[in-house]
Formats: C-alpha cells, sequence, structure tokens
C-alpha cells in the first residue's frame, strides 16, 4: 500500500526486448535519442539548482560575459530607428577585371548577351622579384648601374611596407604576430627588419604631422593644451596635446616647461625672433628693463638656430647675469614668442588649459571646470572674488574669466568664509588666484586645547615631548 502524502515520480521509459537484436543504426539512434535527452535533463538540473539557490538566498552560477572585442569591431547601431534609405549592395572599391566565360550550347542557339556575377577575393602571397641590373663602365673608367624601379628603396618592396603600417597601426598587430604572419604567408623576415620598416623612414608623416599643426596654429580661433606623463625609450617623459574639434596634435618631450611648450607652439620653425611680440612678452615678464633696452637695440633680430641665439646672448652679457628671474630663460622664452607670432601662429588664437603655468601664453583661458574653482556660488549663480592683483595688471582679454558676463558684482567685496589674494608676484600671469592661510582665530583655539591638554599631563616626559615637536607654547 503506498503511504498517503507521498510524492513519486514515474518515469516511462520503455526499455527495447533485446537491445542485442538491435541494428546499427537503431542502436545510433537510440543513442542519439539518449544524449537529447540527457541534455534537456542538464539543463532542467541546473534550473531547478539556480530556483533553489534564489529562494534560499544563495548565490547562483556568475554570468561570464562575452568578450567585448566583437563588439567593439562591429558599428555602434542607435536605438532610434533610421529613416535614411538603404544604398543598396556595397560595391567593391578595387577596380573590377573583366573575364568572359564561354557556355557550351547547342548547334542553333540565339546569343542573348552576358549575365554578370562579381566574386571579390583577397591575394595574399610572397613575390620575390631579382633585378638584374646592368654595369657598364666608360671609357673614362667610370662604373654605371642602371637604376632600380621606381618605389622600390630597400629590399622590402613598396606593398609590403604599406601592409605593416596598416596592420601595426590601424589594425593594432604586435610586432610578433607581424612576424608570425609574414613567416607564414613565405617572407623572409625578422623582428628588427619590422621595427625598422615601421620606424625608420617615416619622414612623410613627420612632415604631414608638422603641417597640420601649422595649419590649425595659423586658423584656429582656440586651442586646448594638456600634458601626460609618457614613458619613450625606458624614460619618463611628457606628452603634450594641441588641438581643438578639427585637429589634435601630440608631440612627446622630456619636459614640460614653458620654453618647451613655446617650442611646440614653433610647429618645426627652429628660428628666434626678437620683435614687437618678443619685447611685449619681456616686459610682461619682468625682464630688467636694461636688459629690455640691449636686445632691442641690436640690428640683428633673426637667429637661425638655437646656437646662433645663446652666442647673441653671451656677446651681449646676458649669460653672465646671475639674478632673478633668470634673464636667458625669460630671454628665450620671448624669443620663441617672437618666431611664433612672426610665422603669423597664434594671432587670436586663445589658449584653453587647465591653468598649468606653462601653458599661459598669449590670449589664456581657463576649461569651465577650472575656471569655477576660485569662485563662491550664491543663489545658483557663480561670482567671482575681487583681487589686488587684478586692478594692479588688467587682463582685458581675461575679464571674462573674473566675473561672468552679465552677472553684477557683489557689494562688499569677498566673503570672509572664503579669502582670497593673489599669487605669488613672479609669477605669472597675475588674474590667478588661490586660497589663502586658514584664520590665525582657529589655530590659536588649537594650539590652545593642545596646550591645556599638555599641562594635564603628569607624565613630565610627555610634556617635554610635546614641547619639543610644537615648539614654545604660551602657558
Amino acid at each position: 500500500m503506498p503511504r498517503r502524502g507521498a510524492i513519486r515520480f514515474k518515469l516511462r521509459v520503455t526499455p527495447p526486448a533485446d537491445i542485442d537484436a538491435l541494428s546499427l543504426a537503431a542502436l545510433k539512434a537510440l543513442v542519439a535519442q539518449l544524449l537529447v535527452e540527457l541534455a534537456e535533463q542538464k539543463r532542467l538540473t541546473a534550473e531547478l539548482r539556480e530556483e533553489n539557490a534564489r529562494l534560499k538566498g544563495l548565490k547562483g552560477r556568475p554570468r561570464i560575459k562575452s568578450s567585448g572585442m566583437e563588439e567593439a569591431s562591429e558599428a555602434k547601431r542607435s536605438g532610434k530607428p533610421s529613416k535614411r534609405r538603404g544604398r543598396g549592395k556595397p560595391m567593391p572599391r578595387a577596380s573590377i577585371a573583366e573575364q568572359t566565360i564561354k557556355a557550351a550550347v547547342p548547334p542553333g542557339s540565339r546569343f542573348k548577351g552576358y549575365e554578370s556575377f562579381v566574386v571579390q577575393e583577397l591575394v595574399l602571397r610572397a613575390q620575390v622579384t631579382r633585378y638584374r641590373r646592368e654595369r657598364w663602365v666608360t671609357p673614362e673608367g667610370a662604373t654605371v648601374v642602371a637604376p632600380l624601379p621606381a618605389g622600390v628603396a630597400g629590399h622590402f618592396g613598396p606593398q609590403l611596407r604599406r601592409f605593416l603600417l596598416v596592420q601595426h597601426h590601424q589594425g593594432q598587430v604586435t610586432v610578433e604576430r607581424l612576424v608570425k604572419q609574414l613567416r607564414a604567408i613565405g617572407i623572409s623576415i625578422s623582428k628588427r627588419q619590422v621595427m625598422r620598416l615601421l620606424i625608420a623612414g617615416q619622414d612623410g608623416f613627420l612632415d604631414e604631422a608638422r603641417e597640420v599643426l601649422r595649419a590649425g596654429l595659423q586658423t584656429a580661433a582656440w586651442i586646448t593644451v594638456d600634458d601626460t606623463g609618457a614613458r619613450h625609450k625606458r624614460g619618463n617623459d611628457v606628452c603634450t596635446q594641441i588641438g581643438n574639434d578639427r585637429f589634435t596634435w601630440f608631440g612627446t618631450t622630456s619636459s614640460k616647461s614653458r620654453r618647451n611648450f613655446l617650442e611646440l607652439l614653433r610647429a618645426g620653425y627652429t628660428d628666434y625672433v626678437i620683435n614687437t611680440a618678443a619685447l611685449n612678452y619681456l616686459r610682461e615678464r619682468a625682464l630688467a628693463g636694461p636688459v629690455v633696452r640691449m636686445l632691442a637695440e641690436q640690428p640683428e633680430r633673426q637667429f637661425a638656430d638655437q646656437a646662433a641665439w645663446l652666442a647673441h646672448l653671451e656677446r651681449l652679457g646676458i649669460t653672465t647675469l646671475t639674478v632673478t628671474p633668470d634673464p636667458v630663460q625669460i630671454a628665450t622664452e620671448g624669443a620663441l614668442w617672437g618666431s611664433i607670432r612672426a610665422h603669423g601662429l597664434l594671432r587670436d588664437t586663445v589658449v584653453l588649459s587647465d591653468d598649468a603655468g606653462q601653458f599661459a601664453v598669449g590670449r589664456h583661458a581657463l576649461c569651465w571646470v577650472h575656471a569655477e574653482r576660485p569662485g563662491v556660488r550664491r543663489g545658483g549663480r557663480l561670482h567671482r572674488t575681487a583681487s589686488r592683483g587684478a586692478t594692479a595688471h588688467p587682463r582685458p582679454d581675461l575679464a571674462l574669466l573674473r566675473r561672468a558676463e552679465g552677472v553684477p558684482r557683489q557689494a562688499g567685496g569677498a566673503p570672509a568664509q572664503h579669502p582670497m589674494r593673489p599669487l605669488r608676484p613672479h609669477l605669472w600671469p597675475a588674474h590667478r588666484l588661490r586660497h589663502a592661510r586658514p584664520p590665525a582665530q582657529a589655530a590659536a583655539r588649537q594650539q590652545s586645547r593642545a596646550a591645556d591638554g599638555a599641562r594635564s599631563a603628569r607624565d613630565t616626559a610627555q610634556h617635554q615631548r610635546f614641547g619639543k615637536r610644537h615648539g614654545r607654547v604660551r602657558q
């Protein structure tokens, strides 16, 4: 008798009468059916285990996401349906070679033209050519050798060079994989040869990048600049970015000084120029008046390179001056700025930066994040606090950074909770502000509380250590 309340499962599996009597085909069909049922049972068991773990509050099986490489390689699809019409079948960009295929037809058939069928193919094969160049000896004894065909430079052809550049820079294929790939195709090449093909002889790309930078600095109304640390030749260098919404240029150097930034803004020019822009720069940087007059009175105003410029400063005796600020550094920066303006770069361009000192040249502004830092918000609007240096050294081109246009100036000056004062006078420009030190009353109260705690200490050694650590405290 079955017990009441017991739950039983009845599996309706009808075993065959005689397994040995089954044929090979019937056995295969039975095994396939059993495998399907086993896979279904495993799936149901896994679902029941996950449901049981969920009801008990346990963690289920981890969901492992698929690799993002396939998703990154696909084009991003917007959620909204596109209203543009389809462009039809994509046509091949390569030239189409015509090949006529004849058909075997019975006699009496009529010709009805052709039916086109386009097939695209990629051919990757190694091609090695041995050029037998003629050699002649002239009656004078000179040797004449036939030149190589146009485009052949070195022992690797132009198509192989183009393939390496596209695979490495656009396809992000590593050098090791490139070597294995080329050897699998049939090219005899080493890792060092691949590195030379990727690095050496790329002056054309450098010239193109320089021309892009020159065109951008000549026509841009504004540019953004920033720098970050970069590893280069096993050393810590600096990568500087210059650009806007139309162009971007990167340069890696070993310094992040203002002189280095001005050298990058020259866009490949190597001369040093003393003109009106350079003299104005020297006066703004508080260079001594006699030194400025000495540079302005010299008939020679343009110098081809750094060696000629330093020789000029040495003849004038400027390199022997040991004053602060350094006259050689400021004079060099001014000559670099004069070269920039002489070549028509940064005419009315605004340099937008993160308030780093090396970027404060020409018409300078801050991005909205860094421009709001010295300000105080009241009533949902940004107000700039007044500073003593703002009236002493006016900068009309940076007036929008001190007070937003249309926002009335606050009465009463800066609030007492956030006092502001200008930076040290030797730093330029004068419009930057920084928070002052906390009020002296709070520090005095803190010191008095610390002194009271020292008096209550019974151990004299603790009081001595307190005095050594904090100096003299009034009793």
